[in-house]
């Protein structure tokens, strides 16, 4: 397991957050997401072995948001 940050800064509100770490549900190899629009920002601790930065960032995309590798 490996815990990253990446960079969201288009949520503004706590339900943008939550929108974010709905990620968790989506992605196989997720352990956990907290992400917290006021720091622009999410950790992710994940299995590199099931899932890449690639695959995190276009999850995140898909959701509405943009995020890049911190």
């Amino acid at each position: 397991m490996v815990k990253k940050v990446f960079r969201v800064n288009d949520m503004h509100c706590p339900n943008c957050a939550m929108r974010v770490e709905s990620i968790e549900d989506d992605l196989p190899g997720i352990k956990q997401v907290s992400a917290s629009y006021r720091k622009g920002q999410m950790v992710v601790e994940f299995d590199e072995s099931k899932v890449d930065d690639a695959a995190i960032i276009a999850a995140v995309k898909k959701a509405g948001y943009l995020a890049e590798a911190a």
